[in-house]
């Protein structure tokens, strides 16, 4: 996104300052394709899914979005044409491509051939593959990303059935499956830092639980950061999360009492005492499971939250259009003072 002179920022900012609440929402749009430039074509085309989509967002028209699950590209093509559908518009847009398929020139799968989808740092079918995005009427101020954290240093590692090491390359894989972010947005009052995530689905593996003990592992990163800990970013920056407010926007894939996640540092996260404590509401429907919550917007005790809901009328012929088996959950808060 081209950066944006000062006055048309604050003209931008303007509305929102005369706003008595902010709303912040996720949604896993489902929007992923089987190869790249696929999603931009649907989009150019108009496909009526990706319409719906659009609508749904327009409808409980957020503040600041997370999406996740979309087919992203290095020049933002997709995101953008998407952005430019009738309703939104975000002037603010976080995107790098992040681990899903970015391959590591590693055998990580083990099978004595490289550049497989399992030998990507992260599970996709190429690079920004069901990728995530944060838009946003609100600034951003500054951004730190941390998809080259190690997973070793945030679980145990997953093993064979023998007891031994289930990856040769265990000590160099990466936490993130697809990205772990720390964005500063600027309110007229003030920064908000928003945290983001998208961990892997903790299934499709074996008996030694890869995929479960991952996305345990990275769910253990948010713990940590919000506790005060201190990590080094891809820019090679150390520092903690600072004591401002902040939201948790992610698809944790784990549901906290159903599903084949681990429930440990979900549980711990959910009662986070930098973390207000919020209603379990169902943001996804399996054919196997039916509903579950796997998204998250999570705010912390700093905010005073007004309002939440999950956009999921019954019978609503816009949900069937749209496809996408997970819903849009939403928080209004009060601007911070």
């Amino acid at each position: 996104m081209k950066p944006l002179g000062w006055l048309l920022v604050l003209l931008l900012a303007w509305p929102l300052a005369a706003q008595e609440h902010l709303r912040v929402a996720t949604f896993n749009l489902g929007l992923g394709r089987d190869g790249p430039g696929l999603l931009l074509k649907d989009i150019e085309d108009r496909d009526k899914d990706i319409l719906a989509l659009a609508e749904i967002i327009t409808t409980v028209n957020p503040d600041i979005l997370l999406i996740t699950g979309f087919d992203n590209d290095y020049q933002l093509r997709a995101l953008n044409a998407f952005n430019a559908l009738e309703g939104l518009g975000y002037p603010f847009i976080f995107a790098p491509l992040g681990n899903a398929g970015l391959q590591s020139g590693l055998d990580i799968n083990g099978n004595t051939r490289q550049r497989d989808w399992n030998d990507a740092w992260g599970f996709g079918r190429f690079e920004g593959s069901e990728g995530m995005a944060l838009l946003s009427r609100v600034p951003i101020q500054s951004h730190r990303s941390f998809d080259t954290l190690l997973w070793k240093d945030f679980g145990p590692q997953p093993l064979a059935a023998d007891g031994t090491a289930f990856f040769a390359h265990w000590p160099v894989l990466r936490l993130a499956s697809h990205s772990l972010w720390d964005v500063e947005l600027t309110l007229p009052n003030g920064p908000l830092h928003i945290l983001a995530a998208h961990p892997t689905p903790p299934v499709f593996d074996g008996e030694e639980d890869a995929n479960g003990l991952r996305n345990e592992a990275e769910i253990t990163f948010l713990n940590r950061y919000l506790s005060g800990e201190s990590f080094r970013d891809d820019q090679g920056t150390e520092a903690a999360l600072p004591a401002t407010p902040v939201i948790l926007l992610a698809d944790l894939n784990a549901d906290p009492t159903r599903g084949e996640s681990l429930k440990n540092a979900l549980r711990h996260l959910l009662a986070h005492p930098r973390l207000q404590a919020v209603p379990t509401l169902e943001t996804v429907e399996w054919e196997s499971l039916g509903r579950l919550q796997v998204d998250y917007v999570l705010p912390g005790r700093a905010l005073k939250m007004l309002d939440m809901g999950v956009f999921w009328p019954e019978g609503s012929a816009l949900l069937d259009t749209a496809q996408s088996r997970h819903r849009l959950i939403w928080v209004d808060f009060e601007k911070p003072e």
